[in-house]
């Protein structure tokens, strides 16, 4: 979300959670933290907001946090520093989601490795081994068979992100029965939040989601 009024138009819309894009060496999306705290502060419960967040330490990752003070922290790299057991211990209450970028069968060991010390896994398509790393917002599809293998084998939740729009979500939800689904770019015009696209989308998730 770009600022208060994109939050609000989602959740009239139906979103039940609202991303706020940190610092990321690429992609769009980016607001400031002041921005993002602002957005934390006027979403309504229960509406969950998602701190994106390409910091690797645990240090750098709770001070983020404390800027923002949203309710769940979306972690779209590798935490090198420190560890998630850290994170719970400084940041109780707050979930963690570990995104893993979809590039292989290799991302299924990764995805359960990750598993059992978060919140949920969301599975993106970015590629973070780029010199200039992607961490999201591509726009691009991945496999998502192994994003079937991934939810089928993991005991937490699962979210879909990578490429979604209103003409694939529904394909997307039936192809992998995630526990929900993320999208940014393909509900957007001209790099603003559109309301034609946005309903457009809810409706063909929802319908997905019945058909599933």
């Amino acid at each position: 979300m770009k600022n208060v009024a994109e939050a609000l138009m989602a959740i009239r819309a139906g979103a039940d959670a609202i991303g706020l894009v940190g610092r990321m060496p690429s992609g769009p999306g980016v607001i400031d933290d002041a921005e993002a705290a602002t957005i934390a502060r006027a979403v309504p419960p229960p509406i969950a907001t998602f701190m994106l967040t390409s910091e690797q330490s645990v240090r750098e990752i709770v001070a983020h946090h404390a800027r923002v003070r949203s309710s769940a922290i979306q972690l779209v790299d590798e935490v090198t520093e420190g560890t998630y057991a850290d994170l719970r211990a400084l940041l109780p209450g707050v979930k963690l989601v570990q995104v893993i970028h979809v590039a292989g069968t290799g991302s299924v060991a990764a995805a359960v490795a990750a598993g059992s010390h978060v919140d949920a896994v969301l599975l993106d398509s970015g590629r973070p081994e780029l010199a200039v790393k992607e961490l999201g917002g591509t726009g691009r599809p991945h496999d998502w068979s192994i994003s079937r293998r991934i939810r089928e084998t993991l005991d937490v939740p699962v979210f879909l992100a990578g490429g979604l729009n209103p003409e694939n979500v529904a394909a997307a939800i039936a192809a992998v029965a995630p526990f929900g689904v993320d999208v940014c770019s393909g509900v957007r015009t001209d790099g603003n939040l559109d309301a034609t696209k946005l309903r457009a989308f809810m409706e063909a998730a929802i319908g997905g989601s019945r058909r599933k």
